[in-house]
């Protein structure tokens, strides 16, 4: 197992990227060398269990979370991993499989503080929330001390705040950067392998740049982006205009794999990062709010290839060689606070939770997080998209959103097409997601239904179940394609999403998204939405607004985009 193993890694060495997260597979058979280690491999072992299993609910992390809660139990005996440190384990695992473990464990004096530390940063509770609940009104002190954490919103206060001044090196591209640059469709089957994608990205040749993919039409600007990274700061990723086209998460994913950091515990995924656009498109802008990352609109005309940079992102402006070269405002301070918490997913999450715990204790809002400030109300009526946001948000009869408020609409139908299936599951996997909370998720085939690669069959094979079993609908190949299906089912006042920028439903109204967003409303059944289409009057039907928003070409500033 070890040897396959390595020459795996020594095969993905050559393309300059790590090797694959660990399967089911591989897993049981990793712990069955944890049980009686080869001389001289022990610490390799430990450390593959500890960084090279996904966490959530992928099937891998089943394997790791049972064992591991074995051991922390005291039921399974291994001399490289005592109760202490598997329960440990069992604590950076996300959420999911490892939850109820750890719940379990608050009441074993040996490790119940260990647990505790766990839980207070496990954001994916969910209903687990009450189990923990109902222990801390019981008297356990652990179960009563996490609780507190949550209430106090420790699982953020513990991130670092986002610097007054944070120096990067420019990695410009000039003109327009649309999302098949940057996950070029011909890639689409390496999507959900996020370093192995991320070698397509910018691989065709642009007269206007200053760099040169590796091989034209194959493989990007690895090694140069690796040789701004010897300055010893991060790189930003500048464009004039960037993100236009399909609302394609593979897209943010490879930025943030060239600009961001790894996450801990979480094999092949990384967060952060800066994005500097002249125009940032908006659903791209929502995909780098997700991962995480820091995107900010601002003139970059006098931002080049190479330069050294600091970006005040609190005074809001741009300094080069002394010199302040640029100016901006950020589109929201909340955004802040989405950077701190590792994504704008994990903020939501964590501050429901937050919200959840202190209600339990009795107490009062938090006022650790910055809000979204809502428009001022113009006192006139509402259009019929305005209204249909509004009921979703679960406002009054009649009442709508304005344009510019933050909300999270219910979204009653959510469809995911193949090309970013896979992501979607993977995303929902990070998420924890065991059952969708959703009306109507479907999963369709459509696009590689009639000239499938090896790749695509396998796809076809093994996620329609995945999909199913969290109560959701899996056409077959051959059914037709997402955006008919979603035509015929969602009802004429409600909302949904899908994972394509032309997913549109004429008789409700749709807000097209990445895989990352696809996901959570599926997961959640609501999805964060800052409501700018809902303004543009013209829009016949209301659903069109989006979609004519995100993929238009046009630079300038409009409300309505």
């Amino acid at each position: 197992m070890l040897q396959t193993y390595r020459d795996h890694v020594a095969e993905r060495a050559a393309l300059g990227i790590p090797p694959l997260p660990l399967s089911a597979a591989q897993t049981a058979g990793l712990i069955e060398l944890i049980k009686n280690p080869p001389a001289g491999e022990e610490a390799f072992l430990v450390e593959l269990l500890t960084h090279r299993v996904p966490p959530g609910v992928d099937d891998a992390a089943k394997v790791k979370a049972s064992f591991l809660a074995a051991v922390a139990h005291g039921d399974v005996q291994v001399a490289l991993i005592s109760k202490a440190k598997a329960t440990e384990l069992l604590g950076t695992m996300v959420g999911g499989y490892n939850v109820k473990p750890l719940i379990d464990l608050l009441d074993d004096a040996e490790v119940a503080e260990i647990a505790a530390a766990g839980l207070k940063k496990t954001l994916l509770m969910f209903d687990y929330f009450h189990d923990v609940a109902e222990k801390a009104k019981a008297g356990n002190a652990q179960a009563k001390a996490v609780v507190q954490s949550w209430a106090d919103a420790e699982w953020f206060t513990s991130r670092p705040e986002v610097a007054q001044k944070i120096t990067v090196t420019v990695f410009k591209v000039p003109g327009e950067t649309n999302t098949d640059d940057l996950s070029p469709a011909p890639d689409a089957t390496t999507r959900p392998d996020i370093p192995l994608h991320y070698l397509a990205m910018l691989k065709n040749t642009r007269p206007d740049a200053a760099f040169k993919p590796e091989e034209d039409g194959k493989r990007g600007p690895v090694q140069f982006i690796e040789d701004l990274k010897k300055k010893g700061n991060l790189v930003a990723y500048v464009g004039d205009v960037v993100g236009t086209g399909s609302s394609r998460k593979s897209a943010t994913n490879s930025v943030i794999w060239a600009t961001g950091q790894d996450i801990p515990y979480v094999p092949n995924k990384r967060f952060g990062g800066v994005t500097l656009g002249g125009k940032i498109a908006p659903i791209f802008f929502n995909t780098q709010e997700d991962s995480g990352s820091l995107p900010i609109e601002v003139d970059v005309s006098k931002l080049e290839m190479g330069d050294v940079i600091d970006v005040l992102p609190y005074e809001g402006k741009i300094v080069k060689n002394g010199e302040v070269v640029a100016e901006f405002a950020l589109k929201s301070e909340v955004l802040l606070d989405e950077v701190r918490a590792g994504g704008r997913i994990n903020l939501i999450i964590g501050r429901s939770l937050t919200a959840k715990a202190r209600e339990f204790l009795g107490l009062g809002a938090s006022t650790l997080f910055r809000l979204p400030k809502s428009p001022v109300d113009t006192g006139k009526g509402y259009t019929l998209a305005q209204k249909m946001v509004g009921r979703a948000c679960g406002l009054p009869e009649g009442q709508g959103v304005r344009p510019g408020t933050y909300c999270e609409p219910k979204m009653t139908t959510v469809g995911s097409q193949d090309t970013t299936g896979p992501m979607t599951r993977d995303e929902l996997k990070d998420l924890a997601c065991l059952g969708f909370s959703a009306d109507l998720v479907m999963q369709s085939f459509c696009h590689t239904a009639a000239y499938p690669k090896p790749v695509d069959v396998k796809m076809h094979r093994e996620l329609p179940a995945f999909i199913s079993n969290r109560g959701g609908v899996a056409l077959r190949p051959g059914d037709g394609v997402i955006h008919s299906w979603l035509n015929r089912l969602l009802l004429p006042d409600t909302v949904g999403t899908g994972g394509d920028s032309h997913t549109r439903f004429p008789i409700g109204i749709s807000f097209p998204a990445g895989s990352g967003l696809v996901a959570f409303g599926a997961a959640t059944g609501v999805m964060p939405s800052r409501c700018w289409c809902a303004s543009r009057a013209r829009c016949s039907p209301a659903s069109r607004c989006a979609t004519s928003c995100t993929r238009s070409r046009c630079t300038r500033s409009r409300p309505a985009c």
